[in-house]
């Protein structure tokens, strides 16, 4: 295995080695975010609101299913992690096996349930009728992109839990270039509408997948890595279901309840729906800092359990949340400063302008304590005490969030509904902090590693 291609977390400086772990990764997550912002400032400029719409809420439901899955690959990460802070290259070949295994088995049957599940899914969502056929065309040729979604992501996670980084970010560089480009035909060229951003996107992510897969057959042979699946070991898979099926069912209840979320969205009109789409687009770039730090997180935390190296552990599941919500701050600041005129580049509508301009300036003024609350989460995860950090973000989700936008919704002005983000955010932070400080188990974690 190349050395030069991953990072050690179990010595040297503590936040120098997360930081390089996470500059990959945010830098990454810029582009993958390029995906929907490309796609939005494409559909926004060539073809209309309508369409901006119906974008926006056809993202939601491929979520919902994507997310059980791509818990799985977590699960893999921490696994991973975990082997390699021990030494186990076998039990790493297992894992990856395994891995393997699984985007097939689950990628294949959601492409095609996904496919002919499009109508009943935006009906639910009361999605309306103006944007129904954009939705449906949109949605359809999206999900068809799940096993290259599913792969990406799983080999993403895998090369995560080895401690490289670096190698996603080139994969994404190669992908935003196709989907920039096919945008641009596509949608610019042809008039495609918003099917022609679903397949530029689709496209760009199967080129991910096979890059990444010829990444590590190249640089890491002892894995024996393969592009079919050649065999399941049993107690991996009983191990990664363990961790990863409770991430990932809890990612797709929490974006189920983003799919609740944007049913609120839609009850108050075209106008709010697309400016809710445009404020995502942005929101979702002052969101990298978040998801780089947090994969950090939980590969510094899986590699130091699997090491033994507690000593190193306790100095470093503080420092890593509160750095990782210093940087959010200061970014979301940035943008909220400069917000409508980042915002112009995807509507010139007045209202929708001003909605979009609300829902940007209320999110990222509270982001910040998502990204303490997620960090949390993520070193906890890394050892494998997933219970409580599951029950938190269901509670978090379905317990505040979605109560509090159904009550601004429905007794005052429904188009300050993202008013529940912070309130959320509030409570899940307080949640693990106190998790921090009271919990006996994690103590003993930290102590002892029993």
């Amino acid at each position: 295995m190349q050395q030069t291609k991953k990072i050690d977390m179990t010595t040297g400086p503590i936040m120098k080695k997360v930081l390089l772990f996470a500059i990959p990764i945010i830098i990454g997550n810029i582009l993958q975010q390029l995906y929907t912002t490309v796609d939005t400032l494409v559909i926004g400029n060539f073809c209309g609101d309508t369409s901006l719409a119906a974008v926006g809420t056809s993202s939601q439901p491929v979520e919902v299913l994507l997310c059980v899955f791509l818990g799985i690959g977590t699960g893999v990460s921490i696994l991973i992690s975990q082997y390699i802070g021990a030494g186990d290259i076998e039990k790493m070949r297992k894992v990856s096996d395994t891995a393997i295994f699984f985007v097939y088995v689950c990628g294949i049957p959601l492409c095609v349930i996904g496919f002919f599940a499009t109508p009943f899914i935006l009906k639910f969502m009361g999605v309306p009728a103006e944007t129904w056929d954009a939705a449906v065309s949109y949605t359809r040729i999206v999900f068809l992109g799940s096993l290259g979604n599913i792969g990406y992501n799983m080999n993403a996670g895998l090369l995560r839990g080895l401690g490289d980084s670096r190698a996603s970010l080139s994969f994404l560089i190669v992908s935003c270039m196709v989907n920039i480009t096919l945008d641009l035909t596509l949608v610019a060229g042809f008039g495609m509408d918003v099917g022609g951003a679903a397949v530029s996107t689709v496209i760009a992510m199967y080129v991910s997948w096979f890059v990444s897969i010829w990444y590590i057959r190249k640089y890491f042979p002892e894995l024996g890595f393969t592009i079919l699946p050649k065999r399941c070991d049993r107690e991996e898979f009983k191990n990664i279901i363990m961790l990863g099926l409770p991430i990932g069912l809890n990612n797709s209840l929490y974006s189920l309840g983003h799919l609740c979320m944007q049913i609120f969205v839609n009850d108050q009109g075209p106008a709010f729906m697309a400016g809710a789409s445009a404020a995502k687009g942005v929101t979702g770039l002052t969101n990298i800092a978040i998801t780089a730090l947090s994969s950090a997180a939980t590969t510094f935390s899986g590699q130091n359990f699997g090491a033994k190296n507690f000593d190193r552990l306790r100095k470093g599941y503080i420092a890593i949340p509160v750095i990782s919500g210093i940087i959010t701050l200061a970014f979301g600041l940035i943008v909220v400063s400069s917000r409508f005129s980042i915002l112009k580049l995807f509507t010139k509508d007045p209202e929708v302008l001003m909605y979009a301009g609300r829902y940007v300036q209320v999110l990222l003024l509270s982001q910040w304590l998502y990204a303490i609350f997620n960090g949390i989460i993520c070193i906890v995860n890394g050892v494998g005490l997933i219970k409580y950090t599951t029950i938190i973000n269901i509670l978090m989700l379905w317990a505040v969030r979605i109560p509090s936008a159904y009550i601004i919704s429905k007794f005052f002005d429904g188009t300050y509904i993202m008013l529940c983000f912070p309130i959320s955010f509030c409570f899940g932070m307080i949640m693990m902090v106190g998790y921090y400080i009271f919990s006996k188990k994690w103590k003993e974690i930290i102590r002892t590693g029993l």
